[in-house]
């Protein structure tokens, strides 16, 4: 086997002549890449949906309704309410003229012909016209024209909003327009400033940051043309996810390396000598981090929620890319600049410069850290855990029960004004209906059943040869339109089922409505119907949430303890480094709830946020874990175990910190999207991290495990520590402070 000072002796000419042809080929394989990828950054939209039921199971009630809508309803459309309201009362002129601002204004391409007419409210101050667009059109383009042409031709006095289903999707299109240009600006931006102060350099953050952002391009060609041929499903969500999980992994494991080879240079002439020694020394702990990351976010194919079964793979492939960024393209950039990276600060050649160099005797931050440790560790864990535990408590504030469509998007939101002035003139259900696929036959039983329910406000079926495409039914049947005598219209059938339309009482995203819903679901079971539309696809969404949540938590806790254990070649290390990750995640989430609830008096959260939340907390927090660990391991077999502790935590100090400072960074920066769930993603992830990186691998982890000494690698051969190690042990176990 090679040793270390074989390593560091210089390469022959020919041979790092052979090396610096490498690189070249290895970059320009990765600038071929990147050169595919990074057009695709604004054209995400050509293949992602944030349409909701194309993310819940086939098997869910909502699913179902969706699938057969086409049958009653024509093409796939998607509704868009357009509500007027007027200072004063709508008398016939002022609804022609409504009504013929409207047909000027629906003659876009998207907009489909059948346009309702515009219907007056009983107090005459408000009206409202249903509009289908086509659900594969720009939905937002044309909610926005629309709007605004709208506002232009009605008179003055009346106001105009667009809301319904249309509206809602357009707000929510609105909202992750930044995630291909602001989001990443202010990610890169951040990151690069942490780089600046890590290293007082302006060559090396530009390599780092070129290998982050190359990962990023080639991921996203991988990712976009398998969305392209339907293999993955991707929305505006898990595209920021993967945008800013690519650039902090690779950040990390770019960190990571960059350390080591600094370290390398200051005792190797050679560069590649040093890059080589820097690789063998990085890559099983980037391995072992992306590793458990990847299992991780895998365990997401578990769920019922396709919006969070797709983020897995596509997440994993992002931090595949993350990682063969840093092992491949960063070494090549590195070994072609050596020091020259470094500059002003280069790393100085020291031949008298020892593998075996105390870290412990400096007069840095982590020396002296590790020197406290050394003589108070009892106390530390001890109060350290107390007061994570005491932060954890807020968990039982959280409200993840799920949130109303209407505040899904933070800010300004027409389509959030518009339906509250639905409310106020109209039913609160109003072109967002309750769907009932029922068989014919039955078709007056579920009508009786709808009535009778006080959240319905009307009931009518699809009636193909109807005027307005529906025809009102009521408990005498079918009712005709036209003077007396009037045939009834006949309801349109569809593999032998009829399409019922309730029209609830309140707003389609409320509470009251899911509980409308719930009833119905259990009075009509009997009858076999199903019950569909918005209301019925936020419950099913809401109730596959909580699923997967109980579900895919655990199984990520037993995949993760079972990769530490193989790691560290030890049972106990990975309990406790679970437990302790695990503590962490509680205080993150229970700090988080009182913030979300007093601070910025949010109105919920969606039952998915504890378990992404879990899933990044878990799986990178770990990480910071796994780099200490690591690297203790490999020291505790040189010094013994507490030693060995003390230096492992003195040697990754700087670049752990610096790694969770990027990583929290990042996560930040998804704040900049207005959308709910990615703020409270980014606020328990970003503090979770600095949580875990100041307190939890600083103070908790290294106390904890010095307190338990060589006994935290029970039961591999370590645990069994030579007889000098043992003394070493025993002297330090006499300067316990209980």
């Amino acid at each position: 086997m090679t040793t270390r000072a074989e390593l560091r002796q210089a390469h022959p000419r020919p041979r790092r002549l052979l090396r610096g042809i490498l690189s070249g080929v290895v970059i320009l394989l990765w600038l071929a890449g990147a050169a595919l990828g990074g057009p695709l950054f604004g054209k995400v939209d050509e293949v992602s949906s944030n349409e909701r039921t194309a993310y819940l199971p086939d098997s869910a009630p909502a699913t179902e309704v969706q699938n057969a809508l086409g049958d009653f309803l024509g093409s796939d459309t998607l509704p868009a309410v357009v509500v007027f309201e007027s200072d004063t009362a709508i008398d016939d002129d002022l609804q022609q003229q409504l009504t013929d601002a409207l047909d000027d204004a629906t003659g876009a391409e998207g907009v489909q012909k059948d346009v309702s007419p515009v219907l007056v409210s009983d107090d005459g101050l408000a009206a409202q016209a249903f509009v289908p667009i086509e659900a594969d059109a720009e939905v937002g383009d044309i909610a926005a024209g629309l709007s605004a042409d709208l506002n232009k031709a009605v008179p003055d006095g009346v106001t105009v909003y667009i809301t319904g289903p249309a509206g809602f999707t357009a707000d929510l299109i609105a909202g992750f327009s930044g995630i291909d240009g602001i989001l990443l600006l202010v990610a890169l931006l951040a990151v690069f400033v942490i780089l600046i102060i890590v290293y007082r350099s302006l060559l090396l953050p530009i390599v780092v940051l070129s290998t982050s952002l190359f990962a990023l391009c080639v991921a996203l060609l991988v990712v976009w043309w398998a969305a392209k041929f339907g293999i993955l499903l991707l929305s505006g969500q898990t595209q920021g996810i993967l945008f800013i999980l690519v650039i902090g992994a690779a950040t990390d494991y770019s960190l990571l390396l960059v350390a080591r080879f600094r370290d390398e240079l200051r005792a190797t002439d050679d560069k590649w000598a040093a890059l080589r020694l820097a690789w063998r020394g990085s890559f099983e702990p980037i391995l072992a981090s992306g590793g458990t990351v990847i299992a991780g976010l895998l365990c997401l194919l578990l769920s019922d929620l396709k919006s969070n079964s797709t983020l897995g793979p596509v997440a994993a492939i992002g931090i595949v890319f993350a990682m063969l960024a840093a092992l491949t393209l960063l070494p090549a950039l590195l070994g072609l600049f050596g020091r020259a990276a470094f500059w002003p600060r280069r790393p100085r050649f020291d031949p008298h410069h020892a593998d075996d160099e105390n870290p412990l005797d400096g007069s840095g931050l982590w020396a002296r850290l590790a020197r406290l440790i050394r003589r108070r560790p009892r106390l530390i864990w001890i109060t350290t855990t107390v007061v994570l535990a005491i932060a954890a408590l807020g968990v039982t504030q959280l409200d993840a029960s799920g949130v109303p469509q209407s505040d899904l998007v933070l800010g300004a939101s027409e389509a959030r004004d518009g339906q509250q002035v639905l409310g106020e003139h109209f039913p609160g259900g109003s072109g967002s209906p309750v769907y009932v696929l029922v068989d014919e036959e039955q078709m007056q039983d579920a009508a009786d059943v709808l009535l009778a329910d006080e959240g319905i406000d009307g009931v009518s079926v699809t009636a193909s040869d109807s005027p307005s495409g529906t025809a009102p039914i009521t408990s005498d049947g079918v009712q005709a339109f036209g003077p007396p005598g009037t045939p009834a219209p006949e309801p349109t059938v569809a593999d032998g089922r009829v399409l019922l339309q309730g029209t609830l009482t309140v707003a389609a995203d409320s509470a009251a409505a899911e509980q409308t819903v719930i009833d119905l679901r259990a009075e009509l079971d009997p009858m076999k119907a199903l019950v569909g539309g918005v209301t019925a696809t936020s419950l099913d969404t809401n109730i596959a949430s909580i699923h997967d949540r109980n579900l895919i938590i655990p199984v990520i806790l037993v995949v993760i303890l079972l990769i530490l254990m193989l790691l560290l070649r030890a049972i106990l290390a990975p309990v406790l480094l679970i437990l302790t990750t695990v503590l962490s995640f509680g205080s993150a989430v229970g700090v988080a709830a009182l913030v979300f609830n007093g601070v910025f008096d949010f109105p919920g959260a969606d039952p998915a946020v504890p378990l992404y939340g879990f899933v990044f907390l878990v799986a990178l927090g770990i990480d910071y874990n796994i780099f200490l660990m690591t690297r203790v391991r490999e020291e505790s077999q040189r010094h013994g175990t507490r030693e060995g502790i003390l230096r492992g935590l003195a040697l990754t100090g700087g670049v752990i910190t610096s790694a969770g400072l990027v990583l929290a960074a990042t996560f930040a920066a998804l704040s900049v999207i207005p959308i709910l769930f990615l703020v409270q993603i980014a606020f328990i992830v970003s503090f979770g991290v600095l949580l875990d990186t100041f307190v939890v691998r600083s103070l908790l982890v290294p106390a904890l495990t010095y307190d338990i000494g060589r006994r935290i690698w029970w039961p591999s051969k370590l645990s069994r520590t030579p007889q000098q190690d043992r003394a070493l042990d025993a002297h330090d176990d006499t300067a316990q402070t209980p």
